[in-house]
């Protein structure tokens, strides 16, 4: 049942996004204390954002929720404006920091024309981590990585990111990906290591969810443009192993 819902005063404009990337932070060990990072998509005039924002809940009275929205400001090397990417929080050694991984933009201005002026292309495989409370903005570039991880899904387990599926659009490809991202956050410059394993699955668009500690579940998504996924996938995280298998659909 959905219920009313309202920002207090000091909360910035949370525009209406399509395709954004979110994931929540824990910020204590109660529920309804979560907050929530949103990152890019499409506003209606079909722009994108480049806009961070962190939300959370201010208050609960009732069960009327009012939320406060807080738009964090990047420094350094920014994410260009984006759709279809993922945005993660991986913790190490103490300490947090944001992910953001792939997605599609428009052309750069200078190669657009009449004809193709809202083309858009994959973003540059770069991995971008971002400081949660100073938002500093680094990118990092992974030779395992390549072009096409749009509209993939992702999930996090401690200081370890899994990229699983994808879609390239300029071969019109969903590749059966599965990457292991491992990011190190010592004293000094973080370490961000890349390795491509097997047994990966080929989708775009599909809702992952975590349903225990170390189980999660792929729902939906395609196959291809005209062919939606109807399997549904576990997959199963025990120490630095990774399986997904099919499961009964709902």
């Amino acid at each position: 049942k959905l219920r009313p819902a309202s920002f207090c005063k000091d909360s910035c404009y949370l525009p209406p996004l399509r395709y954004p990337a979110v994931c929540p932070i824990k910020s204590s060990t109660v529920a309804e204390e979560y907050q929530y990072i949103i990152h890019g998509g499409k506003n209606p005039n079909n722009e994108l954002s480049d806009k961070l924002y962190i939300l959370n809940i201010a208050s609960k009275v009732n069960k009327k929720f009012t939320f406060r929205c807080i738009e964090k400001e990047l420094v350094g090397e920014i994410p260009e404006a984006r759709y279809g990417h993922t945005v993660n929080v991986v913790h190490s050694q103490g300490k947090k920091i944001i992910v953001i991984i792939g997605g599609r933009s428009y052309m750069a201005p200078g190669q657009r024309t009449t004809e193709n002026w809202n083309r858009v292309v994959d973003c540059m495989p770069l991995i971008f981590l971002v400081d949660p409370e100073f938002g500093c903005c680094t990118s990092y570039v992974v030779p395992e990585l390549q072009n096409g991880f749009s509209f993939h899904v992702s999930l996090t387990r401690n200081d370890t990111i899994y990229i699983i599926g994808g879609h390239s659009i300029e071969t019109n490809t969903r590749p059966p990906n599965l990457c292991k991202i491992k990011i190190d956050l010592p004293i000094g410059s973080p370490a961000v290591n890349c390795c491509v394993l097997s047994g990966g699955i080929s989708v775009s668009s599909a809702i992952l969810t975590q349903v225990k500690e170390n189980e999660f579940v792929i729902v939906g998504g395609y196959h291809s443009d005209n062919q939606k996924r109807l399997v549904c996938n576990t997959i199963n995280l025990d120490d630095n192993k990774i399986e997904i298998v099919e499961r009964e659909a709902p």
